[in-house]
């Protein structure tokens, strides 16, 4: 049992298991527990104590923590509280029971079959509704708080047993990159999922994100990353100017359509891109529902269940 410092009060939480590990810190299933024998399942994210010991990191991390706080949509996973566990900070988030979208692309790896177009579409389509929302996210005052992910990438989609899909982790990249005072010195989110500007270490904009989704789809299509090195930097080369392929040729389920849409998404210069997550998911939504019946939640949720079941 642990006993989470937050504002003026304590918490208690039991950590249960570690669910997940990255680079700022360390996933934990955990439990809430309160009076008459409450019990509620939580994520417990623990930011890593090289971080959290940094003065600058830990003023810019409660900044955005706080500005995120208020994100409440079906695709963004929740976060619940801010508090600090034996000298490291963590948040304390809403639990999906599921797994990341790079279990889901990796299990389609070992069982030899490719993700399913529509599928593969439908999940990047969920992502960008909650980037649409967070994107164009006011304060009480109604001004625009410029909310931007900046680390779209496999490992921070989650795709509950039920169907849903939900990003995580807003905010902990911009609070490396305030860090260091000026954005653009330093590199936000992974090296195979930037957007151009951010492997030019340019000041970024909603539109980044776009970009990554677009990455993401892309690698959701064709099992593989088409930007990803084994040297990073050559990675971001690849990012900032390698030609972009026609898709068509690469999986003959892939239509010209589809093929327009990632071409779109993965322009180089933000002005020639989708200008919001609302016109991507607009494109998206098209593509899959235009002729009627299209995938839903449901439909993700029985997929689950018969590939993660397969071998059974």
């Amino acid at each position: 049992m642990v006993r989470l410092k937050k504002l003026d009060h304590e918490i208690n939480y039991r950590l249960v298991r570690r669910l997940a590990e990255g680079g700022m810190g360390i996933v934990y299933e955990g439990q809430q527990h309160g009076v008459d024998k409450f019990s509620k399942t939580v994520a417990i994210k623990l930011i890593r104590e090289e971080y959290s010991n940094i003065k600058e990191f830990r003023s810019n991390f409660i900044g955005e923590a706080k500005l995120v706080a208020d994100l409440i949509h079906t695709n963004i996973v929740q976060t619940y509280h801010l508090g600090e566990i034996e000298g490291q900070y963590s948040i304390i988030m809403e639990y999906v029971n599921g797994i990341n979208l790079e279990e889901f692309h990796f299990k389609h790896l070992s069982l030899g079959i490719p993700v399913p177009v529509d599928l593969a579409v439908f999940i990047v389509s969920r992502i960008c509704r909650g980037l649409a929302y967070a994107h164009t996210k006011c304060d009480k005052e109604g001004q625009l708080l410029n909310i931007v992910h900046r680390d779209v990438n496999p490992k921070n989609i989650m795709v509950a047993y039920e169907g849903d899909v939900k990003l995580t982790d807003f905010g902990i990249a911009k609070a490396i990159d305030l860090m260091y005072n000026i954005e653009g010195e330093v590199i936000a989110g992974k090296d195979e999922y930037l957007s151009p500007e951010q492997a030019k270490r340019e000041i970024t904009d909603s539109r980044a994100d776009l970009f990554s989704c677009g990455i993401v789809l892309a690698e959701l299509l064709l099992d593989k990353n088409i930007f990803e090195e084994d040297n990073p930097k050559l990675t971001r080369r690849n990012i900032v100017k390698m030609q972009i392929p026609d898709f068509t040729l690469l999986r003959s389920e892939i239509d010209t359509e589809l093929n327009d849409i990632l071409h779109k998404t993965l322009q180089r210069s933000r002005n020639k891109r989708y200008q919001n997550a609302s016109e991507l998911l607009t494109a998206l939504e098209v593509y899959l529902y235009s002729d009627g019946y299209g995938p839903t939640n449901e439909k993700l949720a029985d997929y689950l269940q018969y590939i993660f079941d397969k071998k059974k």
